[in-house]
């Protein structure tokens, strides 16, 4: 440190004019104004008695006292703390000159050259250099420290003046002399720090009254003594500067406490707000993700319920709640799902730069146990569309075959009514031969008609049957009506055999029988089959999915057509013999009953069924080219939905390449990076219109039943999950980029080592899937200057993989790049802020309580023996490491207050108070496995 030759010594570097004035203008003011030198010896006085009072000393006459230099150098031991030479014990003036010289020189080894003050003006009681070398102690140990916002300590201490009295706006300090004379800024420095002392709202334009409050309670109640005089402050138009700044250090100095607890209080607001606010998150995102959890929940059952309905509406109508489910239902819950995600990492990011242990959820409720939640709810999603659209495949097919079963029966049942009571009768026994031979032979028609139908019950029960596999709802009745057709083709099957056998009895006694009519019997038979066989061909059911299997039919009804002409000369042949034997009867004039004995049917159900034939056949051909043109329809829908599918599946993931690329990309700073993902975001979102529009289509294709798509590779189900990850991805990439600008600002890192984490994170990314393998991690440090022993990387491993997965994502990197470059908030830091808090509170010192109390205070003093002891209980003398709920309610806002005191455990700790907090224990927490 520089010396500088002052008249009055100063040290550190401070400019003359801010303390003392030059030696011929100490001696012109003394001279000049007797008043400062009064209050000079006063306040001075008082000072050095504030200090010397310590040892159980004072002193009366300044320029006396000090004359043989013992209390001088007592003085200067008690405000140092540091021990002096052993003084001379004589009374002769060489051995005051000599204590003076000892005092002097402990003053210059601290840094003040003194000139012009030597020890035998001390020693003569030299009024002048005695109150100018008090001012050099004043200076050097209760000013020279006082520095605000890098300021000297005289313009420190003026400056901490004005901005304690700011508020007060009668108030206004600019110097040390005349702005001190009203008194009213000595009543605010006071009101300011304990305004239960002061009513200052009501004092009153009296400087002298004023200044003696001020005074008398500075005395009283803050352990200042009075130093000056109200009435010689208002004597002289200017009071002395050194005497009121001397003064005034007083108070900065008796509420320097204050402005700790000010500090303390204000780092531990900040640290529990932190905490607080991360508690909130910490809570919401409890809150968030039981509610999603719950709704998964609820929803997976929902899902997972196969029971089906019985009919083909019920079945539609489970269908479209689930269409309701996937477009209303769930994509806010994908939103919720996402911002859980980034919620978690925000938090983690905020806990791991206030220096916080990492936030583990509640059991079950990890992300990695939400986005298990939802691959199962995906899972059970997929797999209750897949049934929905089988099972209503199969109560298509089901109500096909029911139907076809009824029109079947129906026929069948039609066809037989009455037979049994035909087959069961006796006629023949009264019957003349012809009528026997005609009734033989309407019988061997009847079983010509018999044998036809028997592929028709056949039919009927291969349908039953199928319906029985298919476990159709009206299974019973379908049983039910197939049995009783099979027991009636059994009956009818036993009397035919019956009745055959008694007419062939009987045939031997009939001889004679009408060929014509019998050809017309026999064949009319099968050709009336043809035709209910026909018509019942082209009012049969079809159902189809392609267009190529609607032409298979078209193809079958040509070639059925084309069999027409033939069937229309069997017609024309079986209506010839009838043709033929009105012929005969009107050629050879037989008369008499020509009604044909033996036919089944007539010409005019002939000739009703063929037209009938004729008439459904252009309804067939209709029906089928509506359904031809129905499946071009869905044809069209295919390819439509195709053509989206097809350009969308390759722009998803051209979006989710390019989001890769930018998040691992080194070009410019992170915000480049942030607005090039707002942009693609952008560019996302607006695309959600595409995916709508698909949404339609596919919607439209399941009201059409189409089950397949031939033209692309894409369902809808691929797209839905493309750009829901999609959505997620851009969502946490973006969310990543501000936990690194988050952590970037909050830890001091540059851009430029941000890019060199990132660019040696992408060098050994081997894989180029946003992780490095353990392997690759240590390369890396290694790569960064890191010396790895086993022991230490597993330390690492364990920081940046605490779930033992084997890899190191980009975010784990980078955290724990920079904790390793950046400086954060200790516990130690705030168990110190709270011991400033705590501060008043201390053990009792026996050993100072001998140094006040002896009344030979220099033997005891300089006696080693004695001064070890005082030593030693001084350093026991410390601040007991707990606090009080009323200090607290004190120097913090009410609810950081009872923040504290309702986690704050007890203290119980030797010599504790009752009520007592242990704050270290709480502080310990804050940093460690808690749940705070």
């Amino acid at each position: 440190m520089n010396q500088m030759e002052l008249s009055v010594p100063y040290d550190n570097g401070y400019e003359p004019e801010d303390y003392m004035l030059q030696e011929d203008e100490w001696d012109r003011d003394l001279l000049l104004d007797p008043a400062w030198e009064k209050q000079q010896r006063k306040t001075f006085t008082a000072w050095c008695n504030s200090h010397l009072r310590k040892a159980g000393t004072q002193i009366e006459n300044i320029e006396d006292d000090f004359r043989n230099g013992l209390k001088l150098m007592l003085l200067l031991e008690v405000i140092s703390g540091e021990r002096l030479p052993k003084p001379d014990r004589g009374k002769m003036r060489f051995h005051k000159i000599a204590n003076v010289n000892k005092a002097l020189d402990f003053i210059t080894s601290k840094g003040v050259k003194l000139v012009s003050i030597g020890a035998e003006e001390i020693v003569d009681g030299n009024v002048k250099m005695t109150l100018g070398m008090i001012w050099t102690i004043i200076l050097r140990f209760a000013i020279q420290d006082i520095s605000v916002e890098e300021t000297s300590a005289k313009e420190g201490l003026l400056l901490w003046c004005q901005r304690k009295t700011a508020p007060y706006r009668n108030v206004n300090v600019q110097n040390f002399h005349v702005s001190w004379k009203d008194g009213l800024a000595f009543c605010a420095l006071i009101h300011r720090h304990r305004p239960e002392l002061i009513d200052f709202q009501n004092l009153k334009d009296d400087p002298l009254g004023n200044l003696n409050l001020a005074f008398d309670i500075a005395e009283k109640h803050l352990d200042i003594p009075k130093m000056l005089d109200a009435e010689d402050i208002l004597s002289t138009p200017k009071p002395d500067e050194r005497a009121i700044m001397t003064y005034v250090s007083c108070f900065y100095h008796a509420f320097a406490g204050a402005e700790q607890a000010e500090t303390a209080a204000n780092r531990i607001c900040k640290i529990l707000g932190v905490n607080q606010e991360n508690e909130k998150l910490m809570e919401d995102y409890e809150r968030l993700a039981s509610e999603l959890l719950e709704w998964i929940r609820r929803t997976i059952p929902w899902l997972e319920n196969r029971a089906a309905e019985k009919t083909m509406i019920e079945m539609q109508r489970k269908l479209e709640d689930f269409r309701d489910y996937r477009r209303m239902h769930k994509p806010p819950k994908v939103q919720e799902k996402c911002q859980l995600e980034i919620s978690f990492n925000t938090l983690q990011t905020k806990l791991r730069i206030s220096n916080r242990p990492a936030f583990m959820p509640s059991e079950g409720k990890m992300v990695s146990d939400i986005t298990s939640a939802w691959q199962g709810l995906d899972q059970a999603e997929k797999g209750y569309e897949e049934w929905l659209l089988t099972e209503i495949r199969r109560l298509e097919r089901l109500d096909h075959l029911a139907e076809k079963f009824r029109q079947k029966a129906t026929n069948h049942e039609t066809w037989a009514s009455g037979k049994e009571e035909i087959l069961s009768r006796k006629d023949y026994e009264s019957a003349s031969l012809m009528e026997v031979r005609a009734l033989l032979r309407k019988h061997e028609a009847f079983e010509s008609d018999l044998s036809a139908h028997q592929d028709r019950v056949e039919q009927i029960a291969a349908i039953a049957q199928e319906l029985n596999e298919l476990d159709y709802h009206d299974v019973a009745s379908v049983n039910q009506r197939c049995q009783s057709i099979c027991d009636l083709w059994d009956q009818l099957g036993t009397l035919t055999q019956k009745r055959r056998e008694a007419l062939e009895r009987t045939e031997k006694l009939l001889e004679t029988v009408e060929q014509l009519f019998l050809e017309y019997a026999k064949r009319s038979a099968p050709f009336n089959n043809w035709m209910e066989g026909a018509m019942e061909d082209l009012q049969d059911m079809f159902i189809v999915h392609t267009i190529e299997e609607v032409q298979t039919l078209i193809a079958a009804h040509e070639q059925f057509k084309s069999t027409l002409p033939e069937a229309d000369a069997e017609r024309q042949a079986i209506l010839g013999i009838q043709q033929e034997v009105l012929k005969i009867s009107h050629s050879y004039g037989i008369h008499g009953d020509l009604t044909n004995p033996y036919r089944t049917i007539t010409t005019e159900e002939i000739a009703i069924k063929w037209d009938k034939v004729k008439k459904l056949v252009p309804q067939r051909d209709s029906a089928l080219q509506e359904e031809l043109a129905r499946q071009h329809g869905n044809e069209r829908l295919r390819r439509q939905f195709a053509a989206q599918a097809n350009l969308i599946g390759p722009w998803i993931q051209t979006r989710m390449e390019e989001i890769g690329r930018c998040s691992m990309a080194m070009e410019g700073t992170l915000e480049d990076q942030m607005t090039q993902l707002k942009q693609y975001e952008h560019v996302i979102v607006s695309y959600k219109q595409n995916i709508d529009k698909l949404e339609g289509d596919h919607q439209l294709i399941q009201e059409s039943l189409i089950f397949d798509n031939k033209h692309t590779n894409y369902t809808m189900e691929h797209i839905r999950v493309g750009w829901e990850l999609l959505l997620t991805t851009i969502a946490r990439t973006i969310n990543e980029i501000e936990t690194q600008i988050l952590t970037r600002d909050a830890k001091g890192i540059s851009q430029e080592q941000m890019n060199e984490f990132r660019s040696s994170f992408n060098h050994f990314d081997r894989k180029k899937n946003r992780a490095m393998d353990s392997d690759d991690f240590r390369a890396c440090l290694i790569s960064m200057g890191y010396d790895l022993g086993e022991v230490e990387f597993a330390r690492i491993m364990m920081l940046v993989d605490p779930n033992t997965s084997g890899v190191v994502s980009f975010q784990s990197f980078i955290d724990f790049m920079t904790r390793e470059t950046a400086d954060t908030d200790t516990a130690e830091q705030v168990i110190g802020s709270f011991r400033i808090l705590a501060a008043d509170k201390v053990c009792v010192c026996v050993g100072y309580i001998i140094y006040l109390t002896s009344k030979f205070l220099r033997t005891v003093f300089w006696s080693s023996h004695i001064l070890s002891i005082c030593v030693i209980c001084c350093l026991l003398c410390l601040v007991q490491p707990y606090i009080l709920a009323d200090e607290l309610r004190r120097e913090l806002p009410p609810d950081q207050a009872e923040y504290c005191i309702s986690r704050m455990p007890p203290y119980s700790g030797p010599g504790a108070l009752p009520g007592a907090l242990d704050y270290t224990a709480f502080s310990t927490a804050l940093y460690g496995e808690s749940d705070l």
